[in-house]
């Protein structure tokens, strides 16, 4: 049986291939699940957006049973997107509540986090809930609760944006004024035609690979941060993802939830809205969010020790960056 390296290796191998394979949306590894039930065998997991038929799908779209020796198991895991929105007003300011920047509706409040070099305390969640998704400027505005939970400038501001890792898009509506030009063209030529079909004109760049979706803020002075986490308590270090793992988290849309890690190295697409970003070496678990919990610190479940910072999901899981990647790229400790 291969090991977990030898099959990360050869997951690395095929990820390019499989990613530009119809309807799949990442590619991890996690243990093979036969007639509803896990095994003990390791695998590449392949993931999709939804299940077909193979009758309903293009031969090029089929996923191999196996790469070399390691087999795949295709898992459908629906449309990941960037986890967002709402609730209430908190001082001193817990984790596990919502925050955001104040041009976005909200997100979470992950935990309080330590500058490396200043010693600073600064408030942690992901970029897209602090810096709406790189569209903001270093020290914009923080709202406690968001702006979607009734967060105004002027009795919430609780903070200023420090710093965030720029999310690199894989795909966004274009900027090259020809390519528009033609977009628009070929449009109204559909239009006279009487087609009900339209072109966009996106802007590519396949190359654009993320570790983390993250970002810190400066609190204001006289506004209070507090080490605890709703319903878990004060953290105390770090621990790696594992296949199995027990976790938990608090969030501002569906509190403490608990669940298992079922993929880890996952390779994964998602959307912003028109927008879409790839990360790669990210953790997956059972669904244990919805809209509005982004941001949140995964726990492990026996011990106060931080694992991830969920940034993504479906209906049918959660996505997370791994925290030590998140603590590196943004230079901060917990």
């Amino acid at each position: 049986m291969a090991h977990r390296a030898e099959i990360s290796f050869i997951k690395k191998t095929h990820q390019k291939v499989i990613m530009q394979k119809e309807n799949v949306v990442g590619v991890g590894v996690g243990y093979k699940v036969q007639r509803g039930k896990r095994t003990d065998e390791m695998c590449i997991v392949v993931l999709v957006s939804k299940k077909l038929p193979l009758q309903a799908l293009n031969p090029s779209a089929l996923i191999p049973a196996s790469y070399g020796d390691v087999d795949t198991d295709v898992v459908e895991i629906g449309e990941v997107r960037a986890l967002q929105e709402t609730t209430d007003r908190w001082r001193p300011i817990p984790g596990g509540v919502s925050i955001g920047h104040f041009k976005v509706t909200a997100g979470t409040m992950g935990g309080m986090v330590r500058d490396l070099a200043s010693n600073e305390r600064l408030i942690l969640s992901n970029n897209h809930v602090l810096a709406n998704s790189n569209a903001a400027s270093v020290g914009d505005i923080i709202l406690q609760p968001g702006t979607a939970d009734g967060g105004k400038i002027e009795r919430d501001t609780v903070g200023h944006l420090e710093r965030f890792q720029p999310i690199q898009f894989s795909a966004e509506p274009a900027s090259c004024s020809i390519a528009m030009l033609v977009a628009r063209l070929l449009n109204k030529i559909a239009n006279w035609l009487g087609s009900r079909h339209r072109l966009m004109a996106i802007q590519q760049n396949p190359q654009a690979i993320n570790i983390i979706d993250a970002a810190v803020a400066s609190p204001d002075s006289g506004i209070e941060i507090s080490d605890n986490i709703l319903d878990i308590g004060v953290l105390g270090g770090t621990a790696p993802a594992t296949l199995g793992m027990r976790v938990r988290k608090s969030g501002r849309s569906t509190g403490f939830t608990t669940g298992q890690i079922t993929v880890v190295d996952a390779t994964v697409d998602v959307n912003y809205g028109a927008r879409a970003a790839r990360f790669e070496n990210q953790i997956i678990s059972t669904a244990m969010s919805a809209p509005g919990d982004s941001g949140s610190l995964l726990v492990a479940q026996d011990s106060l020790l931080a694992v991830g910072l969920l940034f993504a999901g479906s209906d049918q899981v959660t996505i997370y960056n791994p925290i030590q990647d998140v603590l590196d790229g943004l230079k901060v400790y917990l």
